[in-house]
């Protein structure tokens, strides 16, 4: 059965075919967001995730017709463009800025967290993220897209297989060693993380 959501992006998708404008207004404003997160923590670049997330709608709103409900959720089938896009820019740059210019509402997070009264605990805090960013990035890019879908976008295995076109279990071992490389990575800090613990539904 398909979820609220999931029956009103097929339903918005089916507009936007029709030339509704204001389908793809609505569907912008609610998945640019998880776009741009996604190509930023892949990238750890604004100027290429903005492009990537650009190209992603553009690719939509060109190529409507592609979308398949039955295949899966349209979260699903424009992270899977973004990722192609994200793995294109990589293979052709190569070399990539380790983020250090913010990760969408994260920060926000994080400083409404802080304490003007413990500035101390606040500063721990920012560094902890920032190096849960950097080793994130660190990671090979088909463990890192796992980890970023899986843990930190909270796709369900289901939903991170479609976008990534593989199989459910490749997404599990892909979380799976990702995840250990975290933790050999960050020690201590991976354990505080709470995105980087547990596992998403199976769904």
């Amino acid at each position: 059965m398909r979820t609220p959501v999931v029956q009103r992006d097929d339903d918005l998708v089916r507009r936007l075919r029709e030339g509704d404008e204001t389908a793809f207004t609505a569907i912008y404003r609610t998945w640019q967001g998880p776009v741009y997160r996604f190509a930023l923590r892949m990238t750890g670049r604004t100027a290429v995730a903005e492009d990537v997330t650009q190209e992603t709608f553009m690719t939509l709103i060109s190529g409507a017709d592609r979308f398949d409900p039955a295949r899966g959720a349209l979260s699903s089938y424009l992270y899977g463009i973004a990722r192609h896009r994200v793995l294109h820019r990589l293979e052709r740059e190569s070399a990539y800025v380790p983020m250090a210019e913010g990760d969408g509402d994260e920060p926000r997070a994080a400083a409404a967290a802080g304490s003007a009264d413990d500035p101390l605990a606040d500063l721990e805090r920012r560094e902890r993220i920032a190096r849960v960013r950097a080793a994130v990035l660190s990671l090979p890019p088909h463990y890192r897209e796992a980890v970023v879908l899986c843990d930190l976008h909270r796709l369900t295995y289901r939903e991170a297989a479609d976008a990534l076109a593989c199989a459910v279990g490749t997404v599990r071992s892909r979380l799976h060693r990702g995840r250990e490389l975290l933790v050999a990575k960050l020690g201590p800090v991976a354990e505080a993380a709470p995105a980087l613990r547990g596992a998403p539904s199976v769904g």
